[in-house]
């Protein structure tokens, strides 16, 4: 069995960084329990490695090739913290902004929790203030253009 910091590593290298979303069966459980943690609804999402394939490329589609930095990544027992930065160009509608072509940042952060060598949990947060001020910045932007 794989430790939970070698599963989630393999995870965001291969499938959240959008270079291999197909490979989402290799690190995840058949079904995934995916805790939405927003403050004003709080949500759980059942994802399967199928339907969290098509959740990348749909980021593919909005933010084009993007970077995934890491900036934090701690590991205990079967569970592991990451807090991430998403760096990419905004060319699909998001949020009902038309696409800009301007930067776009997203940053989060989750708690994976593995067992049996497959992520079979997550709880992740979305600075989603911080994107939707991006996009009105950039849409201001392309309006004086």
């Amino acid at each position: 069995m794989e430790n939970a910091a070698a599963v989630v590593r393999g995870f965001l290298a291969d499938v959240r960084s959008g270079r291999n979303p197909a490979a989402a069966a290799t690190y995840m459980a058949e079904r995934v329990l995916a805790h939405q943690m927003n403050a004003e609804n709080l949500e759980v999402v059942e994802r399967s490695p199928a339907n969290y394939t098509a959740h990348i490329e749909e980021f593919l589609a909005l933010f084009g090739p993007f970077e995934l930095i890491i900036d934090e990544f701690i590991a205990q027992d079967d569970k592991v913290y990451v807090r991430w930065r998403q760096l990419g160009t905004h060319l699909g509608a998001v949020a009902g902004y038309a696409p800009t072509g301007l930067p776009l940042v997203e940053v989060s952060s989750a708690v994976y929790r593995v067992a049996d060598g497959h992520i079979v949990e997550y709880w992740i947060q979305t600075d989603r203030l911080g994107t939707l001020e991006q996009l009105r910045r950039n849409a201001a932007s392309t309006a004086q253009s």
